[in-house]
């Protein structure tokens, strides 16, 4: 048995061309068009190539782009006014501070300044919360991408035994609320986890975001389980790979995510539904 590909890349262009035409209909009918607000502090080059991406799907979706870079010696307090500003800006209907942030800057107190209204990320504890307490507002991308992938599969999740490898905040804890609220049953493991290929070895589903190069092994694949790999990993020789062993657990798996061209294109994709959902159909209240 060989495993079908869930094409990240193929259901990533279906959900921006669908974004793009809600774009136009609603700017056609005297609508705004979405305005994106990606703040970078510094000039990591990972994080400048996903900015540069970022504008560029913002650009093709009909959005506006507001982005800022700013220098990596900017302070706290003046990536807070900015922050502040961008709030007030009716045009402005999603923030993002792209991670990492140089070690002088709180990470969490930025996130928890952008209004939750604003929030497309999905990271404030607001958002976070609601997402728990199953009334959710803004997901976070990843793990919602990821959903919006395993809805193309046709399975039914409701019942399921998944595993999700990683307890991130970004990636791990909401995948967790998220398969939880389709009625899976959920085990996270980490780096404490006693016998993790024994866990991996019963899920119907695995999801897997650890940043570890091929840490789950192929052979540790239930026959016929959803596999989804979140990692992306460059190896020394310039390969890039992902968090599962891919070529053996694709023999193993019913429906396998590849690296690249998997999770990756899902999570700009679903930030664009998130900014586009605050600017045309959101009435929040949250402050």
């Amino acid at each position: 048995m060989s495993a079908k590909i869930l094409d990240g890349k193929a259901i990533a262009l279906e959900l921006r061309e669908s974004i793009r035409a809600e774009v136009d209909r609603q700017v056609a009918a005297g609508k705004p068009r979405p305005g994106l607000a990606v703040i970078m502090v510094g000039d990591d080059p990972a994080s400048a190539v996903y900015v540069r991406n970022k504008k560029i799907a913002c650009e093709k979706a009909g959005f506006n782009d507001v982005s800022e870079v700013l220098p990596a010696q900017t302070t706290q307090q003046e990536v807070l006014a900015l922050i502040d500003k961008l709030n007030a800006d009716e045009s402005v209907h999603g923030i993002i501070v792209q991670l990492p942030v140089p070690a002088h800057i709180d990470p969490e107190e930025i996130i928890e300044r952008i209004s939750p209204c604003k929030d497309v990320d999905g990271f404030h504890p607001y958002n976070v919360g609601r997402l728990a307490t199953r009334m959710p507002i803004m997901a976070p991308c990843t793990p919602h991408g990821v959903m919006t992938m395993l809805a193309k599969t046709g399975i039914q999740l409701r019942g399921l035994d998944a595993v999700v490898v990683g307890a991130s905040n970004i990636v791990g804890v909401p995948q967790l609320l998220e398969l939880l609220n389709e009625r899976a049953t959920v085990t996270v493991c980490h780096s404490a986890t006693k016998n993790l290929a024994h866990k991996v070895a019963q899920a119907d589903l695995v999801v897997v975001g650890v940043g570890i190069p091929e840490m789950v092994k192929g052979d540790w694949i239930k026959p016929g389980a959803i596999v989804i790999d979140v990692g992306i990993n460059r190896m020394d020789d310039g390969r890039l790979v992902g968090d599962v062993e891919f070529e053996v657990a694709k023999e193993h798996a019913s429906w396998i995510t590849p690296v690249p061209g998997g999770v990756g294109p899902m999570t700009i994709a679903t930030l664009l539904e998130n900014t586009m959902k605050v600017a045309y159909h959101l009435d929040c209240k949250a402050k």
